[in-house]
């Protein structure tokens, strides 16, 4: 006769066991489906869903820290899938996303955040959100994510080592799951997800060298149509009609994200102004370097002083739009206060501001 107590042990165990990781199968009942079109079916021997120009999203769950797996089986085609995390209504959440077609490449895949509905991979770009890796096209790709406060990691085809290590930009909250992506259609199968904290282990970060002189902290207006900037004579009323008080930071990538303080508007409001005020100990001319996404207008005391573009595939093909200090302007400053607006619009791809002074002998930011 067995005694119940020694039947204890086992059970708890089973218990723990069942909550550590579920398996979650791929039917309408577990997901919401958005997505242009989709198919569960058994594809190549998985039972699959194939998402098209959309996602599916886990219902009934919410996910702080746990482990997600998930097959996914790549091809050639041009395509972002991929998953999301800690995601919200508001359009806020934790991105990861293969770029197949780029098999190999140094960006063969992007960790990025999406804020206010805004992914940001033109700002977080390089070795520290992305990673080289040949891929297994046309077969199922195991992959891993872990996620645990601030850092995430992701493993593929059961390798002991991770393929990425990147800090979050979020605060961490609990939200929804997602997978899919844009462009090409893609299947996924053997999804499996635990909310049990894991241990991170080899999180190497490849962190950006900082830039000396980098603009600190923009104040940022409220949002309104680029359009308003076509006429120079209008711009003191333009500027005279905003709305101030946001102030964003720059970060680790030396680029502000101007998405943490503004979102576009309904009605195709796409831009705001980014300012700094220079106080300068006498009447000279700074070189001030700078970066923007999308496009952008200079303005130097209500006189504008330069228009650029550097928006994806505007200067060739291949063109990805990066936010960097490509740019360079020479400031007339005036002795004390001087306003420099930078009137920075967005399409897609990231809604960034950056900028250095070439010294910073005889003037103060604020």
């Amino acid at each position: 006769m067995i005694r119940l107590s020694s039947l204890i042990p086992v059970l708890i165990l089973v218990i723990q066991n069942s909550f550590a990781q579920r398996s979650v199968p791929l039917d309408t009942l577990h997901w919401e489906i958005n997505a242009q079109a989709h198919v569960f079916e058994n594809y190549q021997g998985q039972d699959a869903i194939y998402i098209q120009q959309g996602s599916a999203a886990l219902k009934d769950t919410k996910f702080l820290n746990g482990t997600i797996e998930f097959d996914i089986y790549l091809t050639e085609r041009r395509s972002f899938p991929g998953l999301r995390f800690r995601a919200f209504e508001d359009g806020n959440m934790e991105s990861f996303y293969f770029r197949p077609h780029l098999s190999g490449m140094p960006d063969a895949n992007q960790a990025t955040p999406v804020v206010n509905r805004l992914s940001a991979w033109q700002l977080y770009f390089g070795p520290s959100y992305s990673s080289p890796y040949d891929y297994r096209l046309n077969e199922w790709t195991h992959v891993k994510v872990l996620v645990n406060g601030r850092k995430a990691q992701i493993f593929l085809d059961h390798s002991e080592k991770p393929l990425l290590s990147w800090n979050l930009k979020h605060e961490p909250k609990a939200g929804k799951v997602t997978i899919g992506g844009s462009a090409g259609a893609m299947h996924y199968a053997n999804f499996k997800i635990s909310t049990d904290t894991p241990e991170i282990k080899d999180f190497n970060v490849v962190n950006r060298e900082k830039v000396p002189n980098i603009v600190q902290e923009w104040e940022i207006s409220d949002v309104f149509d680029e359009a308003l900037l076509n006429d120079p004579t209008e711009l003191s009323a333009v500027i005279k009609g905003r709305k101030w008080g946001k102030r964003i930071q720059v970060e680790e990538n030396n680029v502000s994200n101007i998405s943490w303080a503004a979102t576009p508007g309904q009605n195709g409001e796409n831009t705001v102004f980014a300012r700094i005020v220079v106080h300068s100990e006498t009447n000279q001319t700074k070189l001030f370097h700078f970066g923007y996404s999308d496009r952008v207008v200079a303005i130097l005391n209500q006189k504008a002083i330069y228009k650029g573009t550097n928006q994806f595939r505007t200067r060739d093909y291949r063109y990805l739009g990066t936010v960097g200090l490509f740019d360079a302007v020479y400031l007339d400053l005036k002795k004390g206060r001087n306003t420099l607006l930078l009137a920075v619009s967005e399409n897609f791809g990231g809604w960034g501001v950056t900028g250095k002074f070439e010294s910073e002998a005889g003037i103060s930011i604020k």
